[in-house]
């Protein structure tokens, strides 16, 4: 019709006097109120539509890059691994006598101050404090660690199963983690260390057997909410066992929760190991920790020994707090909603 734009076969708009159109302006008029979006616009890739949040790398990439943010837990975690390498590597280059308590008072010199050939100083029976230290990070280090792994593993499981069983399971698995709550854990601790002989092995397991009851129930109470969620409907739809959503949909999921959780257990175990140590409960000489490196200073605090206390006191304080601040910026790593996107 006359006046209507027409389309050759070489897709030029034409105006009815036969004069080409640019083919943007051609748009606009041939079609009020159509606007062609530029031709670059078309091959740009689209972004987050609907309120979508665009994130840049995997979920990986993503806790390491908040937990950079946190500057005190970068320090914390360069403490940590600073520590680790004094206490477990440290002997292997600065050789002193740890264990041979005889030798060390014929031919050492008591409560030596730091100076020439004891960078620290001696301590009461002539060991050198500085290799103490290391000898005694050492045990605190591996009690920490290994009690923490142990109470939080049995704990987890433990949480998980209560809570997905739910019914009567769970109230009277609730009960026992209640009524050993009740107990203050110092003198449950100072119980059972009485009670078998002090060793390594048995005061990671008296530890342990007093810190898993709180994962077990921050994981029952995530296993609560993850237990309702549609894809564990889905498995047991499907025919998935109970030990199957426990272990593989259930547990995976409560990961976070776990790894906040077991690094805070690691500093509660060391100090439960240093108060045990300090009330003469903990690991028997010649062995000892940090918590029997301050009890034996404390009988010569007022005479100005100083050598025998701050430095022991010192590794707690640093170690706990290093932990205390990892622990914090790995809870705010994995919790989704305080992630910066």
């Amino acid at each position: 019709m006359p006046g209507d734009a027409v389309v050759p076969g070489d897709h030029e708009l034409r105006d009815p006097s036969g004069s080409p159109w640019s083919s943007e302006v051609a748009a606009e008029e041939a079609i009020p109120g159509l606007a062609m979006p530029p031709a670059d616009s078309l091959l740009r890739p689209a972004g987050p539509e609907g309120g979508d949040v665009a994130t840049s790398g995997g979920a990986l990439r993503q806790i390491v890059r908040v937990f950079r943010e946190n500057k005190l837990a970068v320090v914390g975690l360069a403490v940590i691994i600073l520590m680790v390498l004094f206490c477990f590597v440290g002997p292997l280059l600065y050789h002193t006598n740890q264990l041979n308590g005889q030798e060390a008072f014929q031919f050492s010199t008591q409560n030596s101050p730091p100076g020439h050939g004891h960078l620290l100083g001696t301590d009461p029976t002539g060991f050198d404090i500085l290799g103490r230290l290391m000898f005694g990070g050492r045990n605190s280090l591996i009690v920490g660690f290994v009690a923490a792994a142990a109470a939080t593993l049995f704990g987890v499981v433990y949480g998980a199963v209560s809570g997905f069983i739910g019914g009567w399971v769970d109230a009277l698995m609730m009960r026992i983690v209640d009524i050993l709550l009740s107990i203050p854990q110092l003198f449950l601790l100072i119980v059972l260390a009485v009670i078998f002989h002090p060793s390594l092995s048995l005061l990671i397991w008296v530890i342990a057997f007093v810190a898993w009851l709180v994962p077990g129930r921050l994981i029952r109470g995530e296993t609560l909410t993850l237990r309702v969620r549609e894809y564990v409907q889905a498995v047991r739809v499907m025919g998935g066992s109970r030990r199957r959503i426990v272990l593989r949909h259930i547990i995976p999921n409560t990961v976070g929760t776990i790894v906040v959780n077991a690094t805070f257990q690691v500093a509660d175990a060391i100090l439960l190991l240093a108060a045990l140590g300090f009330l003469g409960l903990g690991l028997p000489a010649p062995q000892t920790d940090w918590g029997g490196m301050l009890t034996d200073g404390v009988n010569y605090a007022l005479d100005g020994y100083w050598w025998l206390i701050y430095p022991a006191g010192f590794c707690i304080v640093i170690v706990v707090v290093a932990f205390n601040f990892v622990g914090d910026a790995l809870r705010d790593s994995l919790e989704v909603r305080l992630q910066q996107r």
